[in-house]
């Protein structure tokens, strides 16, 4: 696919450069090579971004959510050293 691509934009600068006007050219070269090989490489990759959710990329539900902030203040022992539950002020028994 690259190869073809670079053989194109090799032809559209050719047909650029033999324009008679600046603008001409310019145009030219976006008209014929810019502008399609973008779409072309655009609708060559939506196809693999398509693909890609189902083929290895892991959908994890949750994923990048914070931890439970209010459950560790209200005295939850788990992530606190604490070896059993905790008391009712939310601290580690004297720590």
């Amino acid at each position: 696919m690259w190869i073809v691509a670079i053989g194109w934009m090799y032809v559209v600068t050719l047909m650029a450069a033999t324009e008679p006007t600046v603008v001409g050219g310019i145009m030219t070269f976006f008209g014929y090579g810019v502008l399609p090989i973008s779409l072309v490489f655009y609708l060559v990759g939506s196809r693999r971004r398509r693909g890609r959710g189902r083929d290895g990329a892991v959908d994890v539900p949750g994923a990048g959510r914070l931890p439970d902030v209010e459950g560790a203040i209200a005295g939850d022992a788990s992530g606190h050293g604490c070896d059993g539950g905790a008391p009712a002020d939310g601290g580690c028994g004297g720590h």
